[in-house]
């Protein structure tokens, strides 16, 4: 049987290559094939997928997916060099990255300009989608590859979120937590109650560290 995954102390080597993983800045049409962005995260309704039948005989109409849905806080902070995640709605407390490898991070002082996260793992809900909301309208960015376990390092990509609305993905969506621009932000989460989760740790499968930017490239005058 699998073992729990220690979010707080990753299995992960020191050193590893950077993967650099393209900034997208989102749009409706830019995240349509992810999910959408949220103007109003107060009737935002999260899709619920079905319980999978075990054999041939279907599962009842209008059973197995009456779990709803979970709400809470996903807090993001920069400790130094170490970006922690706390999601109060699945209890969940996590490194979610790293400013620099891991053998060289430093604790101290809360990075106030990150550039970006050094990114270790990613995952998906296959009960559900999630959405995050800004509670300080700042910048973030989420990290994001469509659906299917062959997962390949040409297919991930982060969308920038300007702050003034949120992101939702649909189930199935490969993605880490929410990522802030900032020293510390905090964000709405609403999620499936039942939160299952399939993890790909990428620095063991992959030999890499995603290398996620936390900015836009700004273009020099022509």
């Amino acid at each position: 049987m699998l073992q729990p995954v220690d979010y707080l102390s990753p299995d992960v080597p020191e050193q590893l290559p950077w993967h650099d993983v393209p900034l997208v800045v989102a749009t409706d049409e830019s995240v349509t094939d992810y999910g959408c962005l949220v103007e109003n995260p107060e009737d935002f309704e999260i899709e619920i997928v079905q319980w999978p039948a075990q054999g041939w005989r279907p599962i009842d109409a209008g059973t197995g997916d009456e779990g709803g849905v979970v709400e809470g806080i996903f807090h993001s902070e920069w400790k130094g060099d170490f970006l922690y995640g706390r999601n109060d709605a699945v209890n969940g407390h996590y490194i979610l990255g790293w400013a620099d490898n891991p053998g060289s991070a430093t604790a101290g002082a809360s990075a106030t300009e990150p550039e970006r996260v050094l990114l270790w793992h990613l995952n998906y809900h296959p009960d559900g989608g999630q959405m995050f909301y800004p509670m300080d309208n700042q910048p973030f960015v989420v990290p994001v590859a469509l659906p299917g376990d062959d997962l390949g390092l040409e297919d991930i990509v982060a969308f920038w979120c300007d702050g003034s609305r949120g992101l939702y993905i649909h189930p199935g969506i490969w993605h880490e937590g929410v990522f802030p621009a900032t020293a510390a932000q905090s964000f709405r989460d609403r999620q499936g109650r039942v939160h299952a989760r399939v993890s790909c740790n990428v620095a063991q499968e992959f030999g890499v560290f995603l290398n996620v930017p936390l900015q836009p490239a700004i273009s020099s005058p022509g």
